[in-house]
C-alpha cells in the first residue's frame, strides 16, 4: 500500500492537555516501538500501541509517542490524561479485519445500536489528545458494513477535554469509503484544529459533532465525501429523553467542502436538539447545498440561535436550503403531536456572505412532504444581512415568521429576487432585479 503524506498546517508545540505536572520535566513518554510496534504496514501493531497507552494509564498520564513508520492497527483506546502523538512521516493505517474492531454499543444515523469500536477509542475519560503532525489512513474496504455499523476513524464517547490538533486523516484513495472520519459523542469541551481530512464516501462524513457541548473546530481543511461538518443528537423519542443537545459550537477559520452534499449540515438528527452555533471566517462549497438545516416529521426537537458571519460562498447550488419535513430515516419511535413532531426551529442570522457562482441563494426545499418548512410550526427568526455576490435565482421561502432581510445585494440572477409565500417580518419588498450576467 502506498502511504501519500498530505500537506496540513504544522504544529510549533506538541499540545499536552491537562497531564500532570511534574516540575519542569517534560510528562512521561511512552514510545510504541518501546512495546513491540513495528510500523513496516504488513505487521498488526494493535497490541504495542494498546500496551503503550496502558502504561501510560498506570503512570497517571503522559505521551504515548509514534516515530515514523507506517503502523497497522485494530482499535485501541484511550484512557484519562493521555496524549497520542503521531511525529512527522507517521501514517497509522486502519486494518482491513473486521474482527480487529469489537462490537460495543454506540450510535449511528442517530440511533441507539451494535456498532464496530472505532480506529481511535476512548470512553469516559478526560483530558486526552491526538496531536499530529502525522496523520491515518482508514481502510475503506470497511466502510459499508451495517449491522453493526462499520468502525469510525476517531470516535469519543461521554470525554470531557478532548484536543485534536495538526493530524492528516484520509481514506485509501482507491476506494470509496461510507462512514464518517471522526465521531466525537456526548462530549464536552472538545477541541478540533489544524485537522487535513478527505474522503470521498456518498456517507464519509469529515467530522460529526454528536449531542456534544462546548466544541470549538478551528483552521481546519475537510473535503468530505458527504457532510464535512455534521451537528447531530439523536432521533425520535429515544434522542428527547436522553436530552443531551448539541450546543455551544463555534466553527471559525476553516475550509468546508463535501463531494456529495453540504458543507455543514445541521440535522437530521436532531431531536435532542441544536443551539447556539456561531460560523464565521469560514469559504464553504457543497454539491447540494453550502448549508443544509433539515430535519422530518416525528424528530421534535430544536434548532436555535445559529449565526454565520464573513462566509464564502463557492460553487455550489444553494447557499441556504431548508428542508425540515423530509429528510432522514423515521425513528423506531417518533415524536408525536400535529405541532410537536416538527423541529422547533428559530433566530437563525447570515450576515456578511459572499457567494460566488451560486445557483440558488436561498430555499426552503419542496419535497412529497410539502414546501420545506410545516405551517404548523413556522421558523421564527430567520435574518439575512448584507450578502453580495453572484447567484442564478434569488430568495424562494415558505413558512417563516419575523424575517428580517437587509442589504441583499446580489447580481446576476434572472426572475424576483425573493418568492414568498406565509412570511412575515422587516425587509419583504425585494427591488427589481439586477440584469443578468452576460453569457
Amino acid at each position: 500500500m502506498k502511504i501519500t503524506t498530505l500537506p496540513l498546517v504544522s504544529l510549533s508545540l506538541t499540545l499536552l492537555v491537562g497531564l500532570p505536572v511534574l516540575g519542569a520535566d517534560a510528562p512521561p513518554q511512552f514510545n510504541v516501538r518501546t512495546y513491540g510496534a513495528v510500523g513496516d504496514n504488513k505487521t498488526k501493531d494493535t497490541v504495542a500501541f494498546q500496551k503503550a497507552l496502558d502504561a501510560c494509564s498506570a503512570a497517571g498520564g503522559g505521551e504515548v509517542l509514534v516515530p515514523a513508520g507506517n503502523y497497522l492497527i485494530g482499535s485501541i483506546e484511550l484512557h484519562s490524561n493521555t496524549t497520542l502523538h503521531l511525529e512527522k512521516d507517521v501514517f497509522v493505517i486502519e486494518s482491513s479485519d473486521v474482527n480487529d474492531f469489537p462490537i460495543i454499543p454506540g450510535r449511528f444515523e442517530g440511533a441507539n445500536t451494535q456498532v464496530h469500536r472505532g480506529m481511535i477509542y476512548a470512553n469516559k475519560a478526560s483530558h486526552i489528545a491526538i496531536v499530529g503532525p502525522g496523520g491515518f489512513s482508514a481502510a475503506s474496504a470497511l466502510g459499508r458494513l451495517r449491522n453493526p455499523r462499520a468502525p469510525v476513524g476517531i470516535e469519543v464517547v461521554s470525554c470531557d477535554n478532548v484536543t485534536l490538533d495538526g493530524f492528516t486523516y484520509q481514506y485509501d484513495a482507491p476506494v470509496r469509503t461510507d462512514i464518517w472520519c471522526i465521531h466525537p459523542m456526548f462530549c464536552t469541551n472538545v477541541m478540533v484544529k489544524n485537522l487535513y481530512l478527505r474522503s470521498e464516501g456518498t456517507n464519509g462524513d469529515g467530522l460529526d459533532v454528536d449531542s456534544c457541548s462546548k466544541v470549538t473546530v478551528q483552521n481546519c481543511d475537510i473535503s468530505a465525501g458527504d457532510d464535512a461538518i455534521s451537528l447531530k443528537s439523536g432521533r425520535g423519542m429515544e434522542a428527547v429523553r436522553e436530552g443531551k443537545p448539541t450546543e455551544d459550537v463555534i466553527i471559525k477559520d476553516c475550509k468546508l467542502a463535501s463531494v456529495h452534499f453540504a458543507a455543514l449540515g445541521i440535522g437530521t438528527e436532531i431531536s435532542g436538539g441544536v443551539r447556539n452555533v456561531d460560523i464565521s471566517n469560514c469559504t464553504i462549497s457543497g454539491v447540494q447545498n453550502a448549508i443544509f438545516i433539515k430535519s422530518r416529521d416525528g424528530r421534535g426537537g430544536y434548532m436555535e440561535n445559529i449565526t454565520g458571519e464573513n462566509l464564502t460562498v463557492e460553487a455550489s447550488p444553494t447557499f441556504i436550503g431548508i428542508d425540515l419535513m423530509s429528510k432522514g430515516i423515521q425513528a423506531a419511535e417518533p415524536v408525536p403531536g400535529d405541532v410537536e413532531q416538527w423541529t422547533k426551529v428559530s433566530n437563525i442570522t447570515f450576515k456578511n456572505i459572499k457567494v460566488n457562482n451560486v445557483r440558488t441563494l436561498v430555499e426552503t426545499q419542496h419535497s412529497n412532504a410539502g414546501e420545506g418548512v410545516s405551517p404548523a410550526r413556522p421558523i421564527d427568526g430567520f435574518t439575512l444581512t448584507n450578502i453580495t455576490g453572484t447567484c442564478q435565482r434569488g430568495i424562494t421561502l415558505t413558512n417563516i415568521a419575523n424575517a428580517n432581510f437587509s442589504d441583499i445585494k446580489v447580481t446576476g440572477f434572472t426572475g424576483p429576487l425573493m418568492t414568498l409565500t406565509n412570511v412575515t417580518g422587516k425587509g419583504l419588498d425585494a427591488p427589481a432585479p439586477a440584469p443578468a450576467a452576460a453569457q
